[in-house]
């Protein structure tokens, strides 16, 4: 359902495509630009690590982009249960922190909720700088930087 929309501009409301989603985030991305020069040849760059075990399927894994201005996000570090508490989280996160400053990163940030892996972070001396209340209902989101 479609909210009422009346506007004297000529336009109209309605949901986009993914196809003029995309050209949201590329107008964005050019503004952004504009206004503070990219730092980097290319606007975002993915960084991956993982690891396997012999049949190739993933036991864990850090997905993360060092985006506009050498600015690291980490997207995802996730770890098969069976093998948590045996160092992958944290040469995962090495091994991607140790990439970023490769390429001239300085911070880096995230977030995480509070039923995942908010200790970890904070041993891994990442700082809380913003909290989420009821984020799910009943839990806390928190967003964390750590200079690198």
């Amino acid at each position: 359902m479609t909210p009422e929309f009346s506007s004297n501009a000529g336009c109209t409301f309605d949901l986009l495509s993914p196809t003029d989603a995309q050209c949201l985030s590329e107008r964005i991305v050019e503004f952004n630009s504009s206004r503070v020069p990219f730092t980097q040849p290319a606007p975002f760059t993915p960084i991956a690590y993982g690891f396997k075990n012999d049949r190739g399927d993933v036991l864990g894994g850090i997905t993360a982009t060092v985006y506009c201005w050498r600015v690291l996000c980490i997207d995802v570090l996730w770890v098969n249960e069976e093998y948590r508490g045996k160092g992958l989280g944290s040469k995962l996160l090495e091994a991607v922190e140790n990439e970023a400053r490769r390429m001239g990163c300085a911070l880096a940030h995230l977030d995480t909720f509070d039923f995942q892996a908010k200790r970890f972070y904070l041993k891994h001396g990442y700082e809380i700088f913003g909290e989420l209340g009821d984020c799910p209902p009943g839990h806390k989101r928190f967003f964390f930087k750590k200079v690198i």
